[in-house]
């Protein structure tokens, strides 16, 4: 924030200095905490009161998707401004998949199917549509369906201001062509936003690389529309209507995608995948900070694991490396007979430990390691 926020507050006082409105865009689901600690800073501001030029970016596929609204309709309330919020379906989920897959996270922050997706974009308008006089809603889509069921949803008494319509430069333009012109000629008279890129050569091309992946995707209505094998209902079929359908299949409603499991599953029934902290969450990192807190005041001491207790003898600090004057714990080093006695007992006990189940293994390294409430190590 201390360097962030400098940063953001001269961009954007230099926007409102050109009447240039400007929206924070989180994009990866680890970063939306912060920005929306930025976007709140950004609110109340003095010196960008009285100026609705401020918006924000939020993405329908992560599932938090309907409480981050309810956040920026509380916070335009309590700014006293109408804040632009820019709606998208998402282009990170592959990343963000992944990313939860690698961390050991307990779940996706995005839902595995795109119908869900779909499904939540219209809730998330249906909930930006309500508060006219808070919210700016900024629909970015190249999907006609969704565009369409927004034009309902929005209804005909349409007055400048209420929301615009966005697509990006180079595509979607013959289905905005019957979005932007004239009801004397058929059209919507909806108004649209082209977003195009503008920046170097070097800048520009990983932007323009993951344009092409996500309209290249199978599920991409643009890729979708240019297949002339694929029957009309199916190209603009109910969102809603497909999740119903899902639901019958399968006996309940929102399952997750039968072939992408949970983080912990990943390597299947062989072994479970590390576990791991989301220190993106505020909440999480609070816990944890406590939880050292409370060990800092405990004495931890590592002695030689053997079948029968050995005395402590002498101790030597463990420093830790980041901060010299703090002693994580102490060590008592393994003498050679020690060591000697170590080895025997492993060898004799082997084929008992090999026969022994992993889970097993397992749980009895971690009594062990909680005896007494501090932990023992083997030299």
């Amino acid at each position: 924030m201390e360097e962030l926020y400098p940063r953001l507050k001269s961009l954007t006082l230099l926007a409102r200095q050109y009447d240039i409105g400007i929206n924070i865009d989180a994009e990866e689901a680890d970063r939306l905490e912060i920005s929306l600690d930025l976007l709140e800073k950004l609110c109340f501001e003095p010196e960008l009161a009285g100026w609705n030029g401020i918006g924000f970016v939020i993405q329908a596929y992560q599932k938090r998707c309907p409480l981050v609204i309810d956040y920026l309709i509380d916070l335009a309330t309590r700014s006293r401004r109408r804040l632009m919020i820019r709606l998208v379906k998402g282009a990170y989920w592959d990343s963000e998949i992944k990313r939860a897959q690698m961390d050991g996270l307990e779940g996706y922050p995005v839902y595995t199917r795109k119908v869900y997706t779909d499904v939540s974009y219209l809730a998330c308008a249906k909930k930006l549509l309500a508060v006219p006089n808070l919210i700016y809603p900024q629909f970015a889509t190249h999907n006609a369906h969704t565009l369409a069921a927004i034009y309902q949803l929005a209804g005909q008494n349409y007055y400048p201001g209420q929301y615009e319509f966005q697509c990006l430069h180079g595509m979607g333009e013959p289905l905005y062509e019957q979005v932007t012109g004239k009801v004397a000629d058929g059209k919507l008279n909806r108004p649209c936003r082209i977003y195009a890129p503008v920046g170097t050569h070097e800048t520009l091309l990983a932007y323009l690389v993951r344009r092409l992946l996500e309209n290249g995707a199978n599920t991409s209505f643009v890729n979708r529309i240019a297949d002339t094998s694929l029957p009309l209902d199916e190209l603009v079929a109910d969102p809603v209507t497909a999740v119903e359908k899902l639901a019958q299949q399968e006996g309940q409603t929102g399952l997750p995608h039968p072939k992408i499991p949970l983080p912990r599953d990943l390597y299947g029934h062989g072994r479970d995948n590390s576990a791991g902290l989301d220190l993106a969450n505020e909440h999480r990192l609070a816990s944890l900070s406590s939880a050292l807190l409370n060990s800092a005041l405990q004495k931890w001491q590592a002695l030689p694991m053997l079948e029968q207790p050995v005395t402590a003898g002498e101790m030597s600090p463990v420093i830790n490396p980041a901060e010299p004057k703090d002693i994580v714990g102490y060590v008592r080093e393994a003498t050679p007979s020690e060591v000697e006695q170590a080895l025997e007992s492993a060898v004799n006990n082997a084929p008992i430990w090999f026969a022994t189940p992993p889970a097993e293994r397992a749980a009895i390294l971690a009594s062990r390691c909680r005896a007494d409430g501090k932990p023992d190590a083997s030299n």
